[in-house]
């Protein structure tokens, strides 16, 4: 991957990747190391990502804009259950592809201590009290990047939310309140990893555009090609970001999670043709855990020897 990303591999190969969340006994630690790498490989993808599950419990103090001084700093301990597991990975598959771990946004986990709507009522009421409690975010979430980093961590899975079409009335609150705390930990991880990619996450609502994002880090970009009201092709999703590579183009909610074998592995023929020359044919984002692994392999190997 890493001769990929310098454009010196076979050029009629297209590395590809899926994720998804496994069930919770094997979300963290060993048994979580485990099923990465089952699922790794069964699918025959060309990295690992491990997914984040070690989220914040929601915090019922959290009632004025104020509170979120009182944010307790987590600190490595918190984050030991997930270092286990990229521990393992490293040991077991380091010679044997890049391992990733999943980065979730200050902001994003604000919200798993609040719920989203609190956050955004607090954000528009105060942002400056709210700005408090996302230092404390942003430097439980340094302490992290860097112990990934002394663990082996080839890079990030790097996700931001807060500059979707419908996210915040005054745009200037993710511009401002947001961004800034979005950067710090992105940028560590750019400047000591070879491999990152920024995802730019649509679970909860479409953007408009990406123009908040444009300048973020990450040697790859993956973002979903649905816009509100357009498409963005992949070849302009790769111009936008700066001719950076680009991973995606398959829908996790459509021919991906259902449809004829036949029709799907048609689309991933398409994708490639259509898309920019470094392409990691993926999805959007996780796709169903429900989802057949044999079908995942099937696209993936449609990709491997696709490329012409």
């Amino acid at each position: 991957m890493l001769q990929w990303l310098a454009g010196k591999t076979d050029p009629t190969y297209t590395p590809a990747a899926f994720f998804l969340h496994f069930d919770p006994q094997y979300r963290n630690g060993l048994p979580a190391a485990q099923k990465h790498m089952e699922f790794f490989r069964a699918t025959d993808m060309d990295f690992v990502k491990i997914q984040f599950e070690q989220t914040y419990e929601r915090q019922p103090f959290l009632q004025t804009p104020a509170d979120w001084a009182k944010l307790k700093l987590q600190k490595l301990d918190f984050y030991d259950p997930l270092l286990v597991t990229l521990r393992e990975l490293v040991k077991a598959n380091k010679r044997d592809s890049l391992v990733l771990m999943t980065l979730y946004s200050p902001f994003m986990s604000a919200g798993q201590c609040a719920t989203a709507p609190v956050l955004k009522q607090h954000l528009e009421e105060n942002p400056e009290a709210v700005k408090k409690g996302l230092e404390i975010l942003t430097e439980s979430q340094l302490l992290f990047v860097n112990a990934c980093i002394k663990a082996g961590a080839d890079g990030f899975y790097m996700s931001t939310q807060g500059s979707e079409a419908a996210r915040f009335s005054n745009p200037e609150i993710f511009k401002r309140y947001i961004k800034p705390f979005d950067l710090p930990a992105m940028k560590q991880a750019q400047a000591s990893c070879p491999f990152n990619i920024l995802h730019v996450c649509d679970y909860h609502m479409p953007y408009a555009n990406y123009d908040a994002v444009r300048d973020y880090p990450g040697h790859v970009v993956n973002c979903n090609t649905a816009l509100v009201g357009r498409t963005m092709p992949l070849q302009e999703i790769h111009e936008f970001f700066g001719g950076r590579p680009v991973m995606g183009g398959l829908d996790r909610h459509g021919l991906l999670a259902k449809g004829p074998q036949a029709d799907l592995e048609a689309e991933v023929r398409r994708v490639v043709k259509n898309g920019p020359r470094q392409l990691i044919v993926g999805a959007d984002c996780t796709v169903d855990s429900a989802i057949d692994w044999q079908r995942l392999r099937a696209a993936i190997a449609v990709a491997h020897g696709t490329r012409t």
